[in-house]
């Protein structure tokens, strides 16, 4: 027999609820589990509703499925190891996490970053913004049994993630950038791929929004769906597209400026009411702002370098490593953390395409960061949806779930 340390009561507390209510009122209550392998889901995490028929009365939500200890690992691995666990956050837009880490370094060692690095980021991270919001909003249509449009643009998805792959050799998880800008400067055929990018993906996306703003079967599906209150949104911590479409205007690039966005011309779409359907326009406001922003980077793009003149902290050119025995040595001696790193304390934060993303450091000397923590915006609004969904359809959690854009990566981390 078990010692009793390890006999629990396995009970869930919905079950001794529906035991109690489907006696005293002749109810008929059941437990559904959405999750942790349901498709629509949108990765690996659980929750366990109350459901009276089609209704759900209560959820309980489970993180934690794929948690990876990245703030630990982090701690015990220097700054440019660390870049490779940025990208396994939000992977929908992996650059806009490179760039927040590299910037929260550079806060740390005091690194100026050259105008023209400043740009090549803005254009970088707004394209991986543009992919992210194309996948959110597509997939939404998906759940909703409208997968046709998501197919308009799935072209430019492709043509995105050959562009990552142009300048940092990776698709998905980048691993793009160095400490002071990028590892080299882009190749004509990236530039190449940009133009084509900028020229031919508005009129994919005029396609996608043409299918479902006015259309009555979408609209039906998302208006009033997963509201939440501008107060309530703002108590739970919520930023980005899902704060903003509950009628809080606040964006970091404009709040709090990075990377010479002050310098860029741009609106920040609001919405009203919060629900699904005011996310969802507020999504593709801002793909067309972000488009304004590429093409202002593209046009008035500074000369200089495309990088930090920081030997100490700047890996040298891989041709150099693999011939030079100095620049193998500086090489090694940068990776393995060997230079001496200021003690300080930083936290730098981003407009991630889900909202605030935010990397709190604490550096005492050695080689590896003492303390790292990232403020995933996923991890934070995800604490609401059982309220969101509380009273509606089980399909309009599946539609709510997928407005909110929850990324397991970000999730859990």
């Amino acid at each position: 027999m078990l010692p009793d340390i390890f006999i629990k009561d396995t009970e869930h507390p919905f079950e001794k609820y529906i035991r109690e209510n489907n006696l005293k009122n002749g109810k008929e209550l059941s437990i559904l589990n959405f999750g942790p392998t349901h498709p629509s889901t949108h990765g690996v995490f659980q929750n366990i509703l109350l459901m009276d028929g089609e209704y759900i009365l209560d959820a309980d939500t489970t993180v934690g499925y794929i948690h990876r200890a990245f703030e630990k690992i982090a701690e015990q691995r220097t700054f440019y190891q660390i870049t490779t666990l940025t990208d396994r956050l939000n992977y929908c837009s992996s650059p806009i996490n490179n760039m927040c880490w590299w910037m929260t370094v550079e806060k740390a060692l005091e690194v100026e970053v050259p105008k023209r690095a400043q740009y090549m980021r803005v254009i970088i991270m707004e394209i991986a913004r543009i992919t992210d919001h194309l996948i959110c909003n597509g997939i939404l249509g998906v759940d909703l049994g409208a997968y046709t449009p998501f197919l308009y643009v799935m072209e430019y998805r492709e043509l995105a993630y050959e562009i990552f792959e142009e300048i940092s050799g990776a698709r998905l998880t980048t691993n793009m950038g160095r400490i002071g800008g990028f590892e080299r400067d882009w190749s004509k055929a990236a530039w190449e791929k940009i133009d084509r990018f900028v020229t031919g993906f508005p009129k994919a996306w005029n396609e996608l929004e043409k299918a479902f703003l006015r259309n009555r079967i979408f609209m039906d599906r998302t208006i009033n769906v997963g509201a939440i209150s501008a107060e309530r949104a703002i108590n739970y911590g919520f930023t980005g597209p899902n704060l903003r479409a509950t009628g809080v205007d606040y964006d970091v690039r404009v709040a709090q400026p990075y990377s010479s966005y002050e310098d860029f011309d741009f609106e920040v779409p609001v919405g009203t009411s919060g629900d699904t359907y005011d996310r969802f326009c507020v999504r593709c406001g801002e793909v067309r702002e972000s488009l304004k922003i590429i093409e202002q980077a593209i046009k008035n793009l500074p000369e200089g370098n495309y990088h930090a003149d920081v030997p100490e902290y700047y890996l040298p050119p891989k041709e150099k490593v693999y011939t030079e025995m100095e620049s193998l040595i500086n090489h090694f001696k940068i990776v393995m953390g060997e230079y001496p790193v200021p003690v300080t304390e930083v936290y730098h934060s981003v407009e991630g395409s889900n909202g605030e993303l935010g990397m709190y450091m604490i550096t005492d000397g050695s080689r590896t960061p003492f303390r790292v923590h990232f403020r995933r915006p996923c991890f934070i609004y995800y604490q609401a949806f059982p309220e969101m969904i509380r009273g509606g359809l089980f399909s309009d959690a599946v539609a709510t779930l997928s407005s909110i854009n929850v990324i397991a990566g970000e999730l859990d981390a």
